[in-house]
């Protein structure tokens, strides 16, 4: 499709540029950090890192604030891999939970990706 001079691309959007999202070494750090999704009554879902298991019960450090919190395991869901950011097709994320399809939403809302 041929655009005028001046005009904008409609298609920038719809879609991401995964080259600009894909990074090796933001990938290893999501991996060493262990990243979850944990409930909060404020923002529906907060990002938190896992630091310690016990049995049913999960110590977590929150990735805004630091503050560490004991949740159920029951409570968490996991976090995608950061190649996985704004993605297009929700059914490509490899953890489709609520929480991860809720902030998949947001990033693209606040980036000015449509659908």
């Amino acid at each position: 499709m041929s655009h005028r001079s001046g005009q904008e691309d409609p298609e920038r959007y719809l879609f991401v540029d995964r080259a600009v999202v894909y990074n090796p070494a933001t990938q290893a750090d999501w991996t060493a950090k262990k990243l979850v999704w944990i409930p909060s009554e404020r923002n529906g879902f907060e990002a938190a890192s896992i630091r310690e298991e016990r049995g049913e019960e999960v110590l977590v450090e929150l990735a805004e604030n630091g503050k560490k919190v004991v949740i159920n395991k029951d409570d968490i869901q996991k976090m995608n891999p950061p190649k996985f950011s704004k993605v297009e097709d929700m059914a490509e994320l490899t953890c489709l939970n609520e929480a991860s399809v809720l902030h998949n939403l947001k990033d693209r809302y606040y980036s000015g990706l449509i659908y």
